[in-house]
């Protein structure tokens, strides 16, 4: 519960690189709203900090959920996450 709610009190994050959502303006992206897409480019090509930032913003429920439903993640990102959020 504690993380539930320091979840819902962190801001969105101000900028998304460029060269992390290169199809779209990453100022037109809500964190929120949009938010399967971000985990998967993040889980795919984030840096540490974009994943450590993925991993304080989003329910944990919701990385594993993407991590085992989403049909864009490389086989290896799969793997690995898979690993990550199964211990």
């Amino acid at each position: 519960m504690k993380n539930a709610a320091r979840r819902a009190n962190k801001k969105p994050r101000t900028a998304f690189r460029q060269s992390l959502f290169w199809d779209v303006d990453p100022k037109a992206i809500d964190p929120k709203k949009h938010a399967v897409y971000v985990i998967e480019r993040i889980l795919d090509f984030g840096d540490d900090a974009e994943v450590r930032w993925m991993w304080n913003y989003y329910e944990h429920a919701l990385i594993r959920k993407v991590v085992e439903h989403s049909r864009v993640l490389f086989p290896a990102t799969r793997s690995f996450w898979g690993l990550m959020l199964s211990a």
